[in-house]
């Protein structure tokens, strides 16, 4: 028998040694020749361990039988107890008995038995809950006499077994022998056990490592914890393949709170470099040792370090590559990504744990993202919590869109950053993907544009990234917003679908059921929404694969022949609208889809006449509406403008179109047209001289008396058979031809180019002096002709702007001045029309909404004829305004509410004397101009050679833009801007509210992206520069003249105002551009550069690529110098609004901001030109803006309010009546209130900002602090004691709202600091409470004030403000009491007095002050 070697001695204890190890390799698992036993054969040995058990009730068998346990467990160990101890040789026996388990166990059989768990003897003693029992090992381990020898046999016998495989049956006898060791109920030298247990796991193969440290909690004891920590931590240093079962077994042991500290500290560091299947233990190890008080510090350094990408992308890479390699190798690869899977889900499921049942992680959690700076690196980890932490904890819900909210707004959460979240843990999210819907949903409701955007791609990425379920249930969330009537959430929810259609066309396709829904709303939509809605439909139903929607085509179908066939207009339109863009996708989807080299011309017959034949029954059902037929022919044009008809389609369309045309407006120049006109007929306007025998010209006027003939358009039986030719229609039905031609010839318009310079068939339009003495018929038929003039005229510099021949650029320019000049004509005419409604320009409308109003008389004769049923008058014959009326064709009332003056245009009042109607109150009458059209500011001097009948050169005309011509392309981009680029976000719809009154005009403009308006701009910039000089050398040059004041010379003052007018439009466009939100995004920047590289390079010559910076603060300087001769008020306000725009985008603004805060100044400070109306609306809030901005970027605001308010002010009140200050020429009685309300808000949002001082501060700071608060009182009081002399409602409501909130500050901030800098400056702070008490006092009698006068809009300000005064009272009591100077206040009874300090004749109402007061006599 070979010697057995033992782990200890109780002598000296030795370690297993590597001999030792590979001497157990060598040896049999038997090593004692044994007697074969029968099978089922009782162990027959006369030694004491056999005798005792069988004495004590348990049986040895022999073979692969398991012992027998005769009595119960309790009862064998109770019964060896007692024979152990009465035997004679106690307790020598016990020796005895422990060396024949050593012998008995020396039979690989006998020891797995003596493992294995005993078998019940079924007797009628026997427990019938069980057959079976612990094994005997366990029971001998339960009995303290016996429990240390055994420890030791079993650690003895364990080294031969440690390096063994497993056996045929399964069964690993390492595992099997330690496993005797779990769930002692007591252990009698744990000490020991413990040293036993780590030096075997010292030894011990790494897979037999992981079972032995994971076994520890369900070994040892609570005392042996702490021992057996800081072996794990040595171990976990030294072997970093043990992290899991390490940190596992120590978030399951009772440890120190700093101990735990240490390791998570150590574990940390770790991060970067551990394997993915040890995360998961890893981040529950450090979210089982956090606390409340440390939560926020450990998370915030988890998010910092752990980076969940660099494991997953590279096994996803590792896994691709494998697979590309080799498809019979892909099953390893595959088992290798399934295993990465299983671990990220399973640290997820760890993460989930922890912040649903731990509301502190949680809550820190979210704390930690919010608190990351804007500049920092937000991670798709922090995206992936939020979703988690709300899927998991309702509570946090508002919390985490709270964050959300925030985060978009500072630009923190960018596309770029959800979509990689979505797709590096997809695995994850599309388990909470309802959540995700439920928040998106939520924020879908936002006003802000930016959140909206967010929403709108969690809508997108999860429809993207997870499985057909979640991407039914995303169409469902979107059909329910589309549906949902807010105008923002439908137009948010489509432009998602039409992104989605995009990205993934064959997921779309089968939820198009669903989008199909969307049909039975459309009642309630605009136009542009109706076009989405048919764009996506469309798209979905005639894919490749449309034969699977075939149903879906037919509802289509039937739906738009239902809409076209209805004589209700709004129906009308959703038809003509669903038709055209339909026969768009019908044609324009199949071309992108062909791959031939026939490229668009593969359109077959059968599919050509499809879209034809729907064109065609589109054009029969709205040809006898001239206002449908114009719709028809604006869709069809936006239509062939898009590139979506196919060459045959065109060719036939082409054709069509212009025999039709000519055919109904085009007449011979040499026949003049007869009939019983109202006016006589005269061709006007033609641009080349014509002989008797050609030359065409344009049939309008006739046309136009056509259809007044009949009382304003009421059609005859026999005409409405006839094919109807409208003037309405004029404009449309030629922007869709030029469209089709310039299509067919690559944007040459040769063929048409004589409808550019041929004349019209008018009338005198001048009215003279005939104007009053004409017939309410007559001027409205004169109206009506010339707003159509002016919108043909529109239509054709559309047309032809482009074109880069001098001769044609000559005659745009010529037809821009035609159209000045057309404008102040109809001002004339509307000046004594104003209950006139103009023939429609804009067709895509439902009712009309946009009827314009002049008058109050006139509002009031419109709400009469719409209670009367929405008929329009016929009294004078007003009806015939409008050829092609509404009432004719909508049953439905009409709204006639008046859409209200823009603010632009009250910028821009007549002159004195003359009209005031502005034509901005008719812009939705007028033809919409194309963004191209304003490449015409590019022309500077235009030379045009005008030929005889030889075609030589008779004569040259140099032509340019004037200034007129200048201010009308101006005054329309900067409104294409303002609807474009403006940074508000159109608000909730009210019920019944006119909708999209906004976008009226802009149609052609809102289907061009914000980009592409941004992009179109800067390309205009240089020439925008230019005429920007050219204003500001105008003004200098009349400062020049006029000895150096700029004032608008009498014999000039139309010349002034226009350019003035020019200036401010430029002014207002820049504004637009730099103030646009999308430069926040990085993917907008290659936007910003060329802008601001255009106004750098015109101060000097700049290199490529220079810095933002840079290029910032050239664009700055140049633009700053232009406020030497700013012609008003308005142009320098804007100015400033321009620079503050470049200021957001510098990082280095503080020298830019004390420049605006001087040219604000300069601004307040200068006397500006007579006719700034200092009553009007909008000089007061431009006044108002004006001071906040200056305050705002002062260096010392408390300075300059004690400034206006201690030099401008009393300058203002001892001038005369009509007068100013002397020192700021804007500060009048008119504007004193302004002053007075933005000096007051600003004053208090100042100190409310100011930090409350501590007693941990220096000296020095609380010194700082008290001058800063000394400063503050005195300004405060200064301003307060202005009611003496101005004391009208407004500024005694400024002094009771802003008076009271002072107060407060006063209180959370001054006080604290008052407390404890008492002592060291005494006189100081009584000085300063002195002075604060006498504005508070008058603060009382304007209470009393208010009370007696019963003002009932300023006593709702008194029970706040005086409670905020009894606070102060007991604040100051405290704080003397605190400083031991309780005799430096007193108590009296105040007197009610008046503003003037006059005692009130009523009595007191008793209301006692406590009031603090210095005291010379008083010691401390």
């Amino acid at each position: 028998m070979v010697s057995k070697r033992r782990l200890s001695k109780s002598e000296d204890k030795k370690t297993l040694t590597e001999e030792d190890i590979s001497e157990a390799r060598k040896q049999p698992l038997s090593k004692k020749a044994r007697q074969s036993h029968a099978p089922n054969e009782v162990e027959e040995n006369d030694s004491v361990f056999v005798r005792l058990l069988k004495t004590s009730g348990l049986i040895l068998k022999t073979g692969p039988n398991q012992n027998q346990l005769a009595v119960d467990q309790i009862v064998f160990q109770k019964k060896l107890i007692q024979t152990l101890r009465k035997h004679p040789s106690y307790p020598k026996v016990i020796e005895e008995f422990v060396n024949g388990l050593e012998s008995y166990i020396e039979d690989c059989d006998g020891f797995k038995n003596c493992l294995l768990s005993c078998e019940r003897l079924q007797d009628e003693e026997a427990s019938m809950n069980t057959s079976f029992s612990k094994s005997l090992i366990k029971l001998l381990l339960g009995i303290d006499m016996l429990q240390p020898a055994i420890i030791k046999v079993l650690f003895e016998k364990i080294p031969e077994f440690l390096f063994e495989k497993q056996n045929s049956d399964g069964i690993s006898m390492s595992r099997l022998i330690f496993s005797q060791l779990k769930w002692l109920e007591r252990i009698v030298d744990g000490k020991d056990l413990t040293t036993k247990i780590m030096q075997l796991i010292s030894i011990a193969p790494v897979y037999l490592q992981h079972d032995f440290i994971t076994s520890l909690p369900e070994i040892l004891g609570d005392a042996q914890h702490a021992d057996v920590g800081k072996e794990l931590s040595d171990l976990l240093i030294e072997n970093t393949e043990l992290t899991s079962p390490i940190l596992d077994v120590l978030s399951s042991l009772q440890l120190d709170s700093n101990f735990l500290s240490k390791i998570r500290q150590l574990v940390m560091g770790k991060l970067s470099s551990v394997r993915l299947h040890d995360l998961p233990m890893i981040i529950k190890f450090i979210l089982h040792s956090l606390t409340a008080s440390n939560a926020l510090e450990v998370l915030s350094e988890l998010r910092e370090n752990l980076d969940i990408q660099h494991f997953i992308l590279p096994s996803r890479f590792h896994a691709s590559q494998i697979k590309s390699r080799s498809k019979g190798r892909a099953s390893s690869s595959g088992n290798q990504e399934s295993n990465d899977k299983d671990c990220i889900t399973l640290l997820f499921d760890v993460i989930n744990s922890a912040v649903k049942y731990e509301k502190t992680i949680s809550e820190a959690w979210i704390k930690a993202i919010e608190n990351i700076a804007e500049d920092a690196e937000h991670k798709t980890f922090d995206v992936a919590m939020l979703l988690l932490i709300y899927s998991t904890n309702t509570q946090t819900k508002k919390y985490i869109e709270k964050v959300l909210r925030n985060k978009v707004r500072s630009g923190c959460m960018e596309e770029q950053l959800l979509e990689s979240t979505f797709y590096i843990h997809h695995l994850v999210l599309k388990d909470i993907c309802p959540s995700i819907l439920s928040l998106a949903q939520s924020l879908f409701h936002s006003q802000d544009q930016n959140i909206l955007s967010f929403s709108s791609l969690l809508y997108k990425y999860a429809f993207k990234f997870f499985d057909p379920y979640c991407q039914q249930e995303v169409v469902g969330t979107l059909v329910t917003h589309v549906c949902s009537g807010n105008e923002a959430e439908v137009d948010a929810a489509l432009d998602v679908f039409l992104d989605l259609i995009v990205l993934s066309p064959s997921a779309m396709r089968p939820n198009a059921v669903f989008v199909k829904g969307i049909l039975d709303y459309m009642e309630n939509m605009s136009p542009q929404q109706i076009r989405k809605v048919f764009y996506i439909l469309s798209t979905l139903a005639f894919s490749k694969q449309h034969e699977t929607n075939s149903h879906i085509q037919d509802d289509m179908h039937l739906v738009i022949r239902k809409q076209l066939s209805s004589t209700i207009f709004k129906y009308k339109l959703i038809g003509i609208i669903g038709a055209v863009t339909m026969a768009g996708i019908m044609a324009g989807d199949r071309n992108r889809s062909s791959n031939s080299t026939q490229g668009r011309a593969d359109l077959s017959d059968e599919q050509c006449t499809q879209v034809t034949a729907l064109l065609q029954l589109v054009h029969s059902c709205s040809e006898q509406s001239p206002r449908a037929s114009a719709l028809y022919y604006d869709e069809f044009a936006n239509l062939i403008q898009e590139g979506k008809l196919a060459p045959k389609t065109l060719e036939w369309a082409g054709q069509t179109i212009f025999n039709d045309f000519q055919d109904a407006f085009v007449v011979d120049f040499c026949v003049v047209p007869k009939g019983d006109f109202l006016f006589p007929v005269k061709a006007l306007y033609g641009l080349e001289d014509y002989s008797t025998h050609d030359g065409i010209a344009i049939n309008l006027l006739p046309l136009l008396s056509q259809e007044f003939a009949d009382d304003g358009g009421q059609m005859t039986s026999q005409e409405s058979q006839q094919k109807l030719v409208s003037p309405l229609c004029l404009a449309p039905y030629f922007r869709l031809l030029r469209l089709c031609v310039a299509r067919q010839h690559n944007g040459n318009l040769e063929e048409i180019d004589g409808l550019l310079d041929c004349p019209i068939f008018l009338t005198d339009l001048e009215p003279g002096e005939q104007l009053e003495s004409m017939s309410a018929k007559e001027r409205s038929f004169m109206c009506s002709l010339i707003f159509l003039t002016l919108n043909w005229f529109r239509e054709v510099v559309n047309a032809f702007c482009r074109q880069t021949s001098p001769e044609m650029k000559g005659k745009v320019l010529t037809r821009l001045k035609d159209i000045v000049e057309l404008q102040e004509i109809l001002k004339k005419y509307l000046s004594v029309t104003p209950d006139f409604v103009p023939p429609l320009a804009n067709f895509d409308l439902e009712t009309l909404d946009v009827i314009p109003h002049s008058s109050s008389a006139t509002s009031k004769n419109r709400k009469k004829g719409k209670i009367e049923g929405g008929r329009k008058q016929k009294a004078d014959g007003s009806k015939a305004s409008s050829p092609d009326t509404l009432s004719k064709e909508d049953n439905t009332e009409c709204d006639t509410v008046p859409s209200g003056r823009s603010q632009l245009d009250k910028e821009f009042p007549g002159k004195e004397g003359k009209t005031t109607v502005s034509l901005w109150n008719y812009h939705a009458f007028f033809r919409e101009l194309d963004i191209d059209v304003f490449s015409i500011l590019h022309c500077g001097l235009v030379t045009k050679f005008i030929l005889d009948t030889e075609m030589h050169t008779e004569a040259t005309e140099v032509m340019q833009l004037g200034p007129p011509e200048l201010l009308f392309l101006l005054e329309d981009l900067s409104q294409k801007l303002e609807n474009m680029l403006t940074t508000s976000f159109p608000k909730r719809i009210p019920f019944l509210k006119n909708k999209g009154s906004r976008n009226i005009g802009f149609s052609h403009l809102h289907q061009k992206s914000a980009q592409e308006i941004v992009h179109c701009v800067v390309q205009l910039l240089a020439p925008m520069c230019n005429h920007l000089e050219n204003i500001h050398n105008y003004f200098q040059s009349l400062v020049a003249e006029n000895h150096g004041v700029v004032d608008r010379p009498e014999v000039k003052d139309q010349e002034y105002h226009i350019m003035s007018s020019c200036y401010q439009r430029v002014l207002q466009i820049f504004h637009g551009l730099f103030a646009w939100s999308g430069f926040f995004h990085l993917g907008n920047h290659n936007f910003l550069y060329p802008a601001l590289e255009v106004l750098a390079s015109r101060m000097k010559q700049i290199e490529h690529e220079q810095p933002l910076e840079e290029l910032v603060s050239q664009s700055f300087n140049y633009l700053q110098n232009f406020h030497y001769n700013i012609p008003s008020f308005q142009c320098g306000l804007y100015l400033l609004r321009i620079l503050m725009a470049l200021l957001e985008k510098s990082i280095a603004p503080t020298q830019k901001k004390e420049k605006i805060a001087s040219l604000a100044k300069q601004f307040l400070c200068r006397v500006w030109p007579h006719g700034e109306k200092e009553k009007s609306t909008i000089f007061n809030d431009q006044l108002h803006d004006l001071l906040c901005i200056y305050l705002e970027h002062t260096d010392s605001v408390l300075t300059a309010i004690e400034e206006i308010a201690g030099v401008g002010v009393p300058e203002l009140i001892n001038s005369p009546k009509d007068a100013s200050s002397s020192t700021f020429p804007t500060l009048t009685r008119n504007t004193f209130v302004i002053f007075f309300r933005v000096m007051m808000a600003e004053l208090e949002r100042t100190v409310k900002g100011l930090q409350a001082g501590t007693a941990a501060d220096s000296q020095q700071v609380h010194e700082e602090k008290l001058l800063y608060w000394n400063m503050a009182v005195r300004d405060f009081s200064i301003l307060i004691n202005l009611m003496k002399v101005f004391d009208s409602h407004p500024v005694l409501h400024v002094c009771l709202k802003y008076g009271r909130l002072f107060v407060e500050a006063f209180l959370k901030q001054c006080m604290p600091l008052l407390d404890f800098s008492f002592r060291k400056h005494r006189e100081d702070v009584l000085s300063l409470l002195e002075t604060f008490q006498l504005s508070t006092r008058l603060l009382h009698h304007l209470c009393g004030h208010s009370k007696i006068h019963q003002d009932t809009r300023l006593t709702k300000h008194v029970p706040l403000l005086k409670k905020t005064l009894e606070l102060l009272v007991c604040r100051v009591k405290a704080m003397l009491v605190l400083n031991n100077c309780r005799e430096a206040f007193w108590l009296g009874n105040l007197k009610n007095r008046d503003l003037q300090d006059d005692e009130e004749n009523e009595e007191s109402d008793g209301k006692k002050e406590q009031d603090s007061e210095e005291n010379d006599d008083n010691s401390d």
